[in-house]
Parts: structure tokens; C-alpha cells; sequence
């Protein structure tokens, strides 16, 4: 969680909201790293988790990231776990649960429905003060 905190910052030269990922391997490898970058590239889709996934897919030359963690400071939106379960993710640890858009328990839990094509395992809650406290500081100061 610290690598995913540490790209967290780095969304932050961008003005863009402070969340940060990483892709592990199995053999525990970091594979990609991202951070949002919509503000930045103007990409609605530049989330940290898929520009993760899309690094950790150059790294290893292959679509499907089977037996990889992705780690993430905010629980996945919808289309972040979508994409997490096409990547076939193995399990998704998070830090802060997000009650307006989360999609890994909180609002939605695409990634464990009976219905998914790919079902991963899901770890909330790892340094939630830390990763929460990041994103209250943003919009502490971007709703003044």
C-alpha cells in the first residue's frame, strides 16, 4: 500500500484527485504503477487502477494479469472493476471504501457477483486512515 500511496501523491502535481495503484505479481513484483490522470491526459478513463493494469499488460506482454494483486488506495469505481476482472485479477486489496461510487462492497460488488465471468478475492480497509486522510485533505482544499 505504500507504493499505491507514494503514486497517490503524485496525482497531485496534476491537480487531479489523489489516488494511486499498483500491479504485484504473483512472485510479488510491482508491474505497474498509476495514479489518475484524467485531469491530466483528459482521459475519462485514466484511472489509477487501469493505467496500472494497462503498465503491468506492457510488462508482461500479456492481457490477462492471472495470479497479480492490484493494490489501490480508494476502492474500484464500477469501471475499474470491470476492468480489473477482464485483466482476471486475482485479488484487489484496498484502503479507503468509497460509499458514493465503490463497486468492491460498498455501493456494488461486481467482482465477487455470482454473475461475474472472472470472481477475485477483495481485501478493504489497509491503512484507510492513511489513504482516506489523503483524499479528505484534497477536497478540504478544493471546496473552500
Amino acid at each position: 500500500m505504500g507504493h499505491a500511496l507514494t503514486a497517490a501523491r503524485a496525482a497531485l502535481t496534476t491537480a487531479d484527485v489523489p489516488v494511486g495503484a499498483v500491479v504485484v505479481s504473483p512472485e510479488g513484483r510491482v508491474i505497474g504503477t498509476g495514479w489518475n490522470a484524467r485531469e491530466a491526459e483528459g482521459d475519462p478513463t485514466a484511472h489509477a487502477e487501469v493505467v496500472a493494469l494497462r503498465e503491468a499488460a506492457r510488462h508482461t506482454g500479456e492481457w490477462r494479469l492471472s495470479g497479480a494483486t492490484l493494490v489501490v488506495t480508494l476502492e474500484p469505481c464500477a469501471m475499474c472493476a470491470g476492468a480489473l476482472m477482464l485483466a482476471r485479477i486475482e485479488r484487489v486489496v484496498f484502503g479507503a471504501w468509497d460509499a458514493k461510487a465503490g463497486a468492491c462492497g460498498s455501493v456494488w460488488d461486481i467482482p465477487r457477483d455470482r454473475r461475474a465471468t472472472h470472481r477475485c478475492e477483495i481485501v478493504g480497509g489497509v491503512r484507510e486512515d492513511e489513504c482516506a486522510g489523503l483524499l479528505l485533505d484534497f477536497f478540504a482544499d478544493h471546496r473552500l
